[in-house]
């Protein structure tokens, strides 16, 4: 009696975007390029610190739907498939990572210290690296990252989609040797992407789990947009009954479980940076502790593990709307800030610098964002409902 009262109001409803959000997107994006613009004839610097963090920042965003789907297909999780489609359309964002790192290629001398001559002349440390960071091995690199993502998006993505034509269940489980392939290929090349990209920065320092703490914010991250989406879903009422508090449960369930990852990672590289004591490394968090850098060093402590994790430790806050989206927007304002925090020390020594540049570049990534996303779910349907798996999904509970 009870499924049957569930299954009452199934309802899905083809998402079209308001036109408010449509302009929104189209404004966030025009303010991103002007500021660019504006950038490269007046304030070069400052224009590449802001879009490393805001180009980082969206392609992690990015990156973590797809691994979100491999993961569930490699477990052959059927609670999460009214909940995909959502993932599935920040993978839409994936094509702007090599477009957007081939851009950032103008900017790459102002960046990368290693990217001088006269820099590595100097410095038999930063030289003895040459093997690795190099202008051409950089960019075949981030070539492999970028278009393996897509090609992974395409036969993942696309499996899914074909499924809502054809009615294939066998596409179902075709996605999971490629699935596992993507997560073999996302461990090595997501942590090249962050050692090249953030790591690299300062190329006398080094971290063995420095990939390994940029996947724990960037999966903190993505289960906070996640969960968001799924409440302003269930609100606006386009699914009824497919997506429930249920889901968000175990998003917010996912969400916490990385806040608590993400600072067991940070705390064992600060330890063991700490305890070992070799100028070469304790060198990237001096520079961390050092005037206003200090304060977004706590900051980060307290809002990015202490304040989430509490607030998600009750049953009942992960399933109160309002209370989940107030905390998963504070982690997202989280992994700006830490990206923020991995990037700026090593180019304004001692005092944090925050205005124009920073958030008219975030702007236009986030209008681009915005309507990449609002674009798939418009020529989509919001809920895979051809999926095998689909009556698992609806019939969710989460007992604990």
């Amino acid at each position: 009696m009870g499924d049957s009262n569930h299954h009452v109001n199934l309802h899905v409803s083809k998402f079209e975007a308001p036109a408010k959000l449509k302009t929104l997107s189209f404004a966030l994006i025009a303010i991103g390029l002007v500021t660019f613009l504006v950038g490269l004839m007046k304030n070069q610097d400052r224009l590449w610190t802001s879009y490393l963090v805001a180009f980082f920042f969206f392609s992690a965003m990015a990156v973590s739907g797809l691994f979100w789907i491999a993961i569930n297909s490699v477990a052959k999780a059927g609670w999460s498939v009214t909940i995909r489609r959502y993932a599935e359309a920040t993978t839409s964002f994936i094509p702007a990572i090599l477009i957007g790192g081939l851009i950032m290629l103008v900017g790459f001398k102002h960046l990368y210290p290693w990217a001088n001559p006269e820099v590595i002349a100097g410095s038999p440390v930063i030289a003895a690296k040459t093997g690795y960071l190099n202008a051409g091995f950089f960019v075949v690199r981030l070539f492999i990252f970028a278009v393996g993502c897509m090609i992974f998006r395409w036969i993942l993505v696309g499996n899914s989609l074909k499924q809502d034509q054809t009615g294939d269940d066998s596409l179902t489980l075709k996605s999971v040797p490629p699935a596992v392939g993507f997560i073999v290929f996302f461990a090595l090349a997501f942590s090249f992407f962050s050692v090249d990209l953030l790591m690299s920065l300062l190329p006398t320092w080094y971290s063995t789990i420095f990939g390994v703490y940029t996947f724990a914010g960037m999966f903190q991250a993505g289960m906070a947009f996640l969960a968001i989406v799924i409440i302003l879903m269930r609100r606006h009422g386009f699914v009824k009954g497919y997506v429930t508090v249920e889901h968000q449960h175990d998003v917010v369930k996912y969400l916490k479980g990385f806040s608590i990852f993400w600072a067991y990672i940070a705390f064992s590289q600060f330890m063991l940076i700490w305890y070992a004591n070799i100028p070469e490394e304790t060198e990237y968090y001096i520079m961390r502790a050092q005037g206003g850098w200090m304060s977004i060093s706590l900051i980060l402590l307290v809002f990015r593990f202490v304040v989430p994790f509490l607030a998600l430790l009750p049953r009942g806050a992960k399933r109160t709307d309002n209370h989940v989206i107030a905390v998963s927007i504070l982690v997202l304002a989280m992994q700006y800030l830490d990206i923020y925090w991995m990037v700026y020390p090593n180019f304004f020594d001692g005092h944090v610098t925050f205005g124009f540049w920073e958030v008219g570049i975030f702007a236009g990534f986030a209008g681009l964002f915005l309507l990449t996303i609002m674009s798939f779910w418009s020529k989509h349907s919001l809920v895979p409902l051809k999926d095998p798996r689909i009556h698992e999904a609806i019939n969710h509970h989460v007992a604990y």
